[in-house]
């Protein structure tokens, strides 16, 4: 991809971003509080305001290596600082603390897919209807990318959080003792296909579902 292409497609997929990161992360942090754990409230991290979240390498270099050299745009923000230990029922909320942050991608992918339909209906040949488009496309394949990666089950990802919860106490914690290895091996797998083959069944169902109840085709 030439640098011209490279800038037009950061400029048109930096809200999309942006907002995929922001309100993940804020979600988890609003769940976490309203089961019992104040950390991300007093430390400001249940905002809107992306520079709460950004991760200079996850957010900016990594999205921008990845989408120079195509495939999978993969990349994370700053995570919200959860204590599960102060939920009222740290195993059972932790289930749903977890799931908050792939459920608000779920609703913006949703939320772009709407904004494709509307655009395709109404702005016919309208000259930002195409820019429109693109990025909305963008904000569609970001959050089923977000969704796909985060509900894989190793921890620190949020499927991992959710396996942990569900599991019974013996298989969760050998689970659970993965985690200070889980960003290295995710890692790994990003240099490697395997990443690819593991999410790309979840994006192809995510993508096929949208298209249909929105219908866009």
């Amino acid at each position: 991809m030439h640098i011209d292409q490279i800038i037009q497609v950061v400029v048109i997929a930096a809200i999309p971003i942006l907002f995929a990161i922001t309100l993940h992360e804020a979600a988890h942090g609003y769940v976490a509080r309203y089961f019992g754990d104040m950390t991300a409230y007093r430390e400001g991290r249940i905002s809107l305001n992306p520079i709460h979240h950004i991760d200079p390498v996850g957010t900016i270099l990594l999205p921008l290596v990845t989408l120079a050299v195509g495939g999978i745009i993969f990349g994370w923000a700053k995570p919200v600082p959860v204590n599960f230990g102060a939920l009222r029922n740290p195993k059972k909320d932790m289930l749903w603390v977890a799931l908050a942050g792939p459920a608000s991608n779920l609703l913006m992918a949703c939320g772009w897919a709407l904004l494709a339909k509307i655009v395709l209906l109404t702005m016919q040949g309208n000259y930002f209807a195409e820019p429109m488009l693109d990025m909305a496309e963008y904000g569609i394949r970001i959050n089923i990318v977000l969704i796909a990666l985060n509900m894989l089950p190793m921890p620190p990802l949020d499927g991992g959080r959710v396996a942990v919860s569900l599991l019974p106490i013996r298989q969760a914690v050998a689970l659970s003792r993965i985690e200070p290895y889980g960003m290295f091996i995710l890692i790994f797998m990003a240099m490697t296909p395997i990443l690819g083959w593991l999410l790309l069944p979840t994006m192809h169902l995510l993508t096929s579902l949208i298209a249909f109840v929105f219908g866009l085709y």
